[in-house]
């Protein structure tokens, strides 16, 4: 039975097809028939990490001199997706590695730090993360209030975090704080990189999530955390600006991941409808089921149509910063739409644990949050279109 065919499979070269094949293959054999478990223990197993960067999922961008795979933003966002498709923390896991921490390293990290850090990461020796969040800033990150004082010949760092993807497992961490309390907001804020055994550095318990709980999600806390002067990651008081480039590329993978979510519910309710009889008949033959399948479809093609364009146009080195905010806000709402109305389609059954749908509606929620949510989307997609300052 034929449940669905990519619509932009048709323009992916060659080695993007072999990607996604060996993608789609390793989600299926390995991540699918243990996602509902991951989801009850919160846990990835460290030996999925380790086979995740032996296939280079850890290190998609990463260029090959690297240890990393180097394939582009496209590449990532055929691999989140099939993933995503299957199990939404691991997909969350492998995004916030690549499309923030590493991503920030490609940004703003000198030629040493590169060297230093990124071909572990590629090779997944360690998990990165990003703290940008804090209690009192979540929508206005500039807000932050973590504060990064020089002394001598290093950095001491005081401050909270919060909604830290990877943060119980990290082995480095990119920690974004203001190095000029007397400049506006964005202007006065720093990147710095923070390994995971620095003292001060204390990382607090995993948060009891809605959805995507196989990604661990915690607070990190830092209490006169000293850095090396050389830990600067990128300019100082210029940080901020790397930020909303990190941000600006990291959505590119969170509207694949909000892609491959759909499409699972989508191809579980299609599955579903074939099998299932009501009334002497599958449920498929009935117009009201056809009608929302077709709409399902038509959405989810949209969502990836809008997304590859963000990454082919990165990929080209391009800005896609309008591009990204549609892909992100259409595909991350659209899959909530869909997974709704997968459980629709299953009935009383798609509200049990024992059927998939229910845990990726959960895990596209999250979706319209992370990364900016929908309504900062919005702001910056209207921004662009009628050129206000930002």
């Amino acid at each position: 039975m034929v449940i669905m065919a990519n619509t932009m499979d048709y323009e992916l070269p060659e080695e993007m097809v072999m990607l996604r094949d060996m993608a789609r293959k390793f989600a299926a054999e390995r991540i699918g028939p243990n996602a509902r478990e991951w989801d009850r223990t919160g846990e990835i197993p460290l030996e999925v990490v380790k086979e995740l960067g032996e296939l280079g999922f850890l290190g998609v961008r990463v260029p090959p001199e690297l240890g990393g795979a180097g394939i582009g933003y496209l590449g990532m966002s055929v691999i989140i997706e099939e993933l995503a498709r299957q199990c939404g923390g691991t997909a969350l896991m492998v995004s916030a590695h690549n499309g923030l921490c590493c991503a920030h390293l490609m940004v703003g990290a000198n030629d040493a730090q590169k060297k230093k850090y990124l071909p572990p990461l590629a090779r997944g020796e360690m998990l990165g993360s990003w703290c940008l969040t804090e209690p009192g800033s979540g929508s206005d990150a500039a807000a932050l209030k973590t504060r990064a004082v020089l002394d001598g010949d290093t950095w001491v760092i005081n401050g909270s975090k919060v909604f830290v993807t990877n943060g119980s497992r990290a082995g480095v961490y990119i920690v974004h704080a203001r190095t000029d309390p007397e400049a506006s907001k964005a202007k006065g804020i720093s990147s710095f990189i923070v390994e995971r055994d620095t003292a001060g550095l204390e990382i607090g318990p995993k948060e009891d999530k809605m959805g995507v709980r196989a990604s661990d999600t915690v607070p990190v806390t830092l209490e006169d955390v000293r850095v090396p002067r050389e830990n600067l990651c990128g300019e100082l008081h210029k940080g901020f600006y790397d930020v909303m480039r990190v941000l600006e590329r990291g959505r590119i993978t969170i509207g694949s991941l909000s892609v491959g979510l759909a499409r699972g519910a989508f191809e579980e309710s299609v599955r579903y409808a074939t099998e299932r009889e009501q009334f002497g008949k599958p449920l498929a033959k009935m117009q009201a089921i056809q009608f929302k399948l077709a709409d399902m479809a038509t959405q989810i093609d949209a969502a990836r149509l809008l997304v590859r364009k963000s990454a082919i146009l990165q990929d080209s080195g391009k800005s896609s910063n309008l591009e990204s905010a549609m892909g992100k806000l259409y595909a991350s709402e659209m899959a909530t739409r869909v997974c709704l109305d997968a459980i629709q389609i299953h009935g009383g059954y798609g509200y049990l644990k024992d059927m998939p749908v229910e845990r990726l509606m959960r895990d596209a929620q999250l979706c319209e949050i992370g990364e900016g949510s929908s309504e900062i989307q919005r702001l910056v997609i209207a921004r662009q279109l009628l050129d206000l300052p930002k």
